[in-house]
């Protein structure tokens, strides 16, 4: 929900000529991003990615984008753009597709690759798709579309130009601005300085990095540390890596083959991607160096190297059960050494360390962010974003892709380089660009959308609330049989308990004022089993908060006799 906006009711109908934004998720968090485009009566969406739960989200596997304000108009969608090949930008395209299944879908060539493994995966048909690479165009409807290449922490990775009659829009994807990519591809600042030139009338921007000042370090100065991790290690080595981050998982097969170890992938993700990455020419693998992970085993410890998946800690990853010694055939020894090479997804930071800590329990040395430079961010950094401020010139700015702080660091950035209209936007605040001008025309109703095993969308924040409580406060069901023509307690309280002591003593002194406080309700005229459970439950409430400082989940149960 926005927060920015809370004063903002439902957008008027969009002037003829103008184009409407409406994020349907990704403005104030990191992760699920997806953006719809409206002009001219139809709809461009630019990607479709999951966003994954943190520790307030118990018995959730996925939260999606809310596709509520689009629902009624999915006929009037002429594509999905997706950016790059990552979880949060293309995670969410297979429930998008069971709600219509011929959305044509525009993306690189890995990228389409990854998405079209995963729908392989959720049983979907390969639907339209549409290749494309850097320097095309392509026409939906009114939307004409051409692609700029971009730098990232995955391949392949494109910006999109949105061209129609309201004007030029720029929508950089994630990118930055390695100057020494490990692919030699890097962002095409000439390509922005022309469009520059041209008139960009509406820039979206990636906040992700905004906080940091200067540059992001380039992706080639992970090399020598590897290089050094590999040379003082005489045993097993297990890297933790993002399942899509092909460039680092390079490099360490090249360390690899530099000091004579074999390689095995563990995590059912991680063999998957690096298959069509090496299929797709976008990893090198030199002959004789990978192996199945389960053989690795068999070789002596200072000739193996595991790559896995993990790296924020996911509890039910294969590093968090080498952590807990519950993976299948990984048993790490005493003197092992693990990589996480990988940023802190905001949010996951405890589980990471309960992993760190579980990996040095073992005697590993966990070598991770903090103590060495294993990792660089895939984002652009405050440096950069200046650069394409001034080189781009743009006429309006929208800030995307970040949690508030990081959007509003950007809109800074903006305000900085002279740009005159900067639009700070959450989820389902409107923004239409009109006559050269975006701004906040009103906000639609959207929210978290969980995924719960097979349910979706079911689980309300309410129920969500249900969890966290049960959770963290315990649960007390309280039973009580009353007679049904004196209304007196013929039976109980029975009180069972989930989160107290086990003592039996526990409830004795609550008893008797639950009868006390029975019998005056019915006293004072309180006749439906209802109104009786209503006292129970402020009766315990009362009491417990007060004897155990506690709010449990109440469940009072109110028999008639």
């Amino acid at each position: 929900m926005s927060h920015t906006h809370p004063e903002l009711s439902a957008p008027a109908p969009l002037p003829a000529g103008g184009l409407r934004v409406i994020p349907l998720g990704g403005l104030g968090e990191v992760g699920r991003n997806m953006t719809a485009f409206e002009y001219d009566g139809r709809l461009l969406l630019v990607d479709c990615g999951v966003l994954f739960p943190e520790d307030h989200h118990p018995g959730v596997d996925l939260i999606l984008p809310d596709f509520e304000p689009i629902r009624d108009r999915l006929d009037a969608v002429e594509a999905l753009v997706l950016t790059h090949g990552h979880e949060d930008h293309i995670g969410a395209t297979p429930y998008l597709l069971r709600e219509r299944g011929d959305i044509p879908l525009v993306g690189s060539k890995l990228t389409l690759a990854l998405l079209g493994s995963k729908l392989r995966e959720h049983r979907l048909k390969e639907t339209v798709h549409y290749e494309v690479a850097e320097g095309q165009t392509i026409t939906f409807g009114p939307f004409v579309l051409e692609f700029v290449a971009v730098n990232h922490s995955i391949p392949d990775a494109l910006a999109v130009v949105i061209r129609t009659g309201a004007g030029v829009v720029l929508h950089t994807g994630d990118f930055k601005m390695d100057q020494l990519p490990l692919d030699g591809r890097i962002t095409d600042l000439n390509e922005f300085a022309r469009l520059g030139d041209e008139g960009v009338d509406l820039f979206l921007t990636d906040s992700t990095n905004a906080e940091v000042p200067g540059f992001t370090t380039s992706e080639k100065d992970i090399s020598p540390v590897l290089e050094r991790v590999f040379a003082k290690s005489d045993q097993r080595i297990i890297v933790a890596c993002f399942a899509s981050h092909v460039h680092r998982v390079q490099q360490v097969l090249d360390a690899a083959v530099a000091h004579g170890r074999k390689v095995g992938y563990v995590g059912r993700s991680m063999v998957r991607n690096m298959a069509i990455a090496q299929e797709l020419g976008y990893l090198t693998v030199p002959p004789g160096v990978m192996v199945d992970a389960k053989e690795l085993a068999d070789l002596p410890p200072h000739k193996q190297v595991l790559i896995s998946t993990g790296s924020q800690g996911e509890p039910l990853s294969a590093l968090s059960r080498i952590a807990q010694r519950s993976h299948s055939f990984v048993h790490l020894e005493e003197g092992d050494t693990v990589v996480l090479a990988s940023s802190l997804i905001p949010g996951n930071e405890n589980a990471v360390y309960r992993v760190i800590n579980g990996l040095s329990r073992l005697g590993a040395n966990v070598v991770h962010k903090g103590n060495a430079l294993v990792h660089v961010s895939g984002h652009a950094s405050a440096g950069e974003l200046l650069y394409c401020y001034n080189i781009v010139k743009p006429r309006n700015v929208m800030p995307v892709h970040g949690e508030i702080r990081h959007m509003r660091a950007n809109a800074d950035l903006a305000r900085a380089t002279g740009v005159q209209n900067v639009v700070l936007a959450e989820d389902g605040v409107v923004v239409d660009l009109v006559d050269g001008v975006a701004k906040v025309t009103g906000k639609v109703e959207v929210g978290y959308v969980f995924v719960d095993g097979t349910t979706i969308g079911d689980i309300s924040e309410a129920s969500m609330k249900d969890r966290r409580i049960l959770g963290e406060e315990g649960f007390l069901s309280v039973i009580v049989v009353v007679d049904s023509a004196t209304g007196k307690v013929v039976s109980g309280p029975e009180i069972h308990a989930r989160g107290f002591a086990e003592d039996e003593t526990t409830f004795d002194e609550i008893r008797q004022p639950i009868i006390d406080a029975i019998n005056a309700a019915v006293a004072d005229g309180a006749t439906d089993a209802h109104q009786l459970q209503q006292t129970v439950r402020r009766v315990v409430g009362r009491w417990v908060n007060r004897a155990h400082r506690r709010r449990p989940m109440i469940i009072p149960v109110v028999i008639e006799a």
